[in-house]
């Protein structure tokens, strides 16, 4: 591969992040800038010297700037195989010089369509044409040109052209155009993606693309997976904007896990959709215990006293930003991991003494938009819509002759969130403001019931009972009369509605159908 002397340099970025100190680095090694637009005038204006492109191509930009680029005297230059003859015999018959360094970013398409109220025609202009054509063809052309579309490579590249004299290593331009394809791959990606959902919606039809193309970013390497001899690393969705688990900053502690990664997903998930001040404590994926509170410190309380046992070790997830007197309850209990949306200088002060306990910042929970549910099977992937809680308890059906009393309602509305994200079988047993005793992952939806009654530390005479799918026969309500619950929320759809509905009435139940399951699997 050939390796001559970088003496020229296209640089045209729309992030200009560290734009004016590779300028003055590329002039300070004598390398030619040629550039345009607001690129072009930002240099200028820092006292770095540069050839406009349109004085480069002998021809204006035009159309407001969709052609500026897009000429044979800029191609030519950077398609140009050094060491082929013929190539170089046409760069000479045409005086077009030879463009060694492409340094491009392109426009945010991914962080416009992201926005609430985008128009199809404000992000049509976010499509770059000539950015990606430019840095297609200096990756393609590696062997004689480098290609930059990260801000953060620009003083490794720097300091390489100053060391070794002007030239750029093969592994170098290697690296750089790999990550250029990365770049244009993922651009496009997002385009179809976009124009694929408008065309969707404007059509009508329903259903996913006949083709799914995924763009995921490394956030991090892991210590391991679910289990020490497993690799693992948790990779970012950049069309999901917004806070999220994969935007969210460590402040403190150990490194995450795997497992501490899927308990902070539920901690989130759940502590989003529940009022503020709540609380949420999660172990191996599952709440439990969940609560509201006047406060941090109370909403914890209340959560932790549902099943102080399973708690220990669990992962805690706040929808409000923890105070002092919340982090001195929590310190007083080993937690791994606690997501909340802040935390305040007495509150990080008290847990900095939890040297292990790790800390997410989330940011702002009530803005948290789950994007598609993707599951890895054997030799695929399903995929399907996030499950939202589409409306509140109280727009379901009353299907029993008494109707619930306010207090129930609540009771009602709070248990059917959780029972939500908690595995199935799913039975909750709750209060207005806390859970009483939660049911998982059973086989048998009466064994659930049965089981969060063993878990159950508090009386549920006068409770509420969440089941997140249909009860198939009326045994589970029989089990819930014994222990005193005094309503029901539960989908509705079985065969054995009518059964079931007769057996609430005989116990002086009152029962909620919201004609929407929430299976978890």
């Amino acid at each position: 591969m050939a390796n001559d002397r970088v003496r020229r340099a296209l640089v045209s970025v729309f992030d200009k992040r560290g734009i004016i100190e590779l300028g003055a680095g590329l002039r300070d090694l004598g390398i030619e800038i040629l550039s345009s637009g607001g690129t072009a005038q930002l240099l200028v204006e820092s006292g770095i010297p540069v050839v406009p492109v349109s004085e480069h191509t002998g021809f204006p930009e035009m159309l407001d700037g969709r052609v500026k680029t897009l000429h044979p005297r800029i191609h030519a230059g950077i398609l140009a195989v050094r060491s082929n003859e013929r190539h170089a015999a046409d760069l000479r018959a045409h005086g077009i010089p030879p463009i060694d360094l492409v340094v491009v970013n392109l426009y945010p398409f991914e962080r416009t369509v992201a926005q609430d109220g985008v128009a199809l025609h404000e992000a049509i202009e976010m499509i770059d044409i000539g950015g990606p054509a430019i840095v297609r063809a200096a990756a393609k052309n590696h062997a004689d040109v480098g290609v930059v579309v990260d801000p953060d490579d620009y003083a490794a590249v720097l300091d390489e052209l100053g060391r070794a004299g002007g030239r750029l290593a093969d592994e170098t331009r290697l690296r750089l155009a790999t990550k250029a394809f990365r770049l244009t791959s993922a651009y496009d990606a997002a385009v179809h993606a976009y124009l694929a959902s408008v065309a969707s919606r404007a059509s009508g039809a329903e259903g996913f693309p006949d083709r799914l193309v995924l763009d995921l970013r490394k956030v991090q390497d892991l210590r391991y997976g679910e289990n020490p001899h497993q690799r693992a690393a948790f990779f970012r969705d950049p069309l999901i904007q917004g806070p999220s688990l994969a935007t969210a900053r460590q402040i403190q502690g150990k490194e995450l896990s795997f497992n501490n990664l899927l308990d902070c997903d539920a901690a989130l998930t759940i502590a989003a959709e529940l009022p503020a001040p709540a609380c949420a404590i999660i172990k191996h994926g599952n709440p439990c215990g969940a609560a509201l509170g006047p406060e941090p410190r109370v909403a914890f309380d209340r959560a932790l006293e549902c099943d102080p046992t399973s708690a220990f070790g669990g992962v805690l997830g706040f929808n409000v930003a923890l105070d002092r007197r919340a982090a001195e309850a929590v310190g007083e209990h080993f937690f791994e991991c606690i997501v909340a949306p802040s935390y305040d200088d007495e509150a990080r002060q008290v847990l900095e003494r939890k040297k292990s306990l790790r800390l997410l910042v989330a940011g702002d929970l009530s803005r948290v938009r789950p994007g598609a549910d993707l599951r890895r099977v054997s030799g695929g992937l399903l995929v399907q819509d996030p499950d939202r809680l589409s409306e509140s308890v109280r727009a379901g059906r009353l299907v029993t002759r008494r109707a619930p009393t306010e207090d129930e309602w609540r009771a009602l509305e709070f248990a059917w969130i959780v029972a939500k994200n908690v595995k199935s079988n799913a039975i909750v047993y709750a209060s207005a403001d806390r859970t009483l005793g939660i049911g998982a992952g059973q086989m048998s939806r009466v064994d659930s019931a049965r089981i969060a009654v063993l878990k159950a530390r508090a009386p549920l005479r006068g409770a509420a009972m969440a089941s997140d799918a249909f009860f198939p026969f009326r045994d589970g309500i029989d089990a819930a009369a014994e222990v005193g619950i005094a309503a029901v929320v539960e989908p509705g759809g079985s065969v054995r509605d009518a059964e079931v509905i007769a057996a609430a009435d005989e116990h002086g139940i009152a029962m909620v159908f919201t004609g929407r399951r929430h299976f978890r699997h």
